[in-house]
């Protein structure tokens, strides 16, 4: 099998979490957090693995993907909350996972980009310099929805889901103007960790995904911003659905994690 699945913390605060690694030989292998898409519906581990997942853990990165969301939809902030409870509890078992001095990330892609996002602010203000960068693909940011490149979603089926998806998930929110919610809208990014952020040219979420790679640059953040040809299958990383892309991750995964060594 290609991951373990396992149970981390204790009693009833136990968070089911499943492993991918590799078989690539490293001195000191990162440790990611990760959060998968599926526009804030249900994300417990499913029976396939999750693409971005492998392709992350294929650069050599021990991948823990958290189910932050188990028969409903996820919901702010809880989402959230389970998300950073996993990432402190990663952040003290480093050597268990994957090495004492591993360097730890949370990634997500789509809504779970989003969570992460939210993670990686919440990480600075109550876990200061315990996480050392964040990996956005694709990720839902801007719950507006009202870029040029967003009236694509259409196209591919994907709008009204995207906006039944914010919905649900911003429902106990005081509207969506809270910085962990809607990151978009933070007004303060400064100190949050370095970011890798990756899109394509043909993904309806580009645009607000470029503008908030800008907003973390102009913030002071360190920013390594990944562009895909169109035509890569990008879109495909919603429905878990291979292409080009994969392998995009891997290198430009391996490329940020050496980078901020």
């Amino acid at each position: 099998m290609p991951w373990t699945d396992l149970e981390i913390g204790h009693g009833q605060g136990q968070l089911p979490v499943r492993i991918y690694s590799s078989g690539l030989v490293q001195k000191v292998k990162p440790l990611v957090l990760y959060l998968a898409g599926r526009a804030f519906g249900q994300a417990a581990p499913a029976e396939a693995e999750q693409p971005a997942a492998r392709a992350l853990a294929d650069s050599g990165a021990v991948v823990v993907e958290v189910a932050y969301a188990y028969d409903r939809p996820a919901i702010f902030p809880q989402a959230i909350e389970r998300g950073l409870q996993v990432l402190q509890r990663l952040s003290l078992r480093k050597k268990e996972f994957a090495g004492a001095r591993s360097k730890l990330f949370v990634a997500g892609d789509e809504a779970g980009g989003n969570i992460a996002a939210g993670i990686a602010l919440k990480a600075r203000d109550y876990m200061p310099g315990s996480l050392s960068g964040q990996v956005l693909l694709s990720p839902l940011i801007d719950p507006e929805m009202a870029s040029a490149s967003i009236r694509r979603a259409d196209e591919i089926g994907m709008r009204q889901r995207w906006t039944q998806g914010w919905s649900q998930y911003l429902q106990q929110a005081c509207g969506y103007g809270h910085p962990y919610a809607a990151p978009c809208l933070c007004s303060r990014l400064s100190g949050v960790a370095p970011a890798l952020v990756m899109s394509a040219e043909d993904d309806p979420l580009r645009d607000e995904i470029l503008a908030y790679a800008r907003r973390l640059g102009d913030g002071g953040v360190f920013v390594r911003q990944h562009i895909l040809a169109a035509g890569q299958g990008w879109t495909g990383i919603y429905t878990g659905q291979d292409g080009r892309w994969r392998q995009e991750i891997t290198e430009a995964f391996a490329a940020f994690a050496a980078e901020l060594t």
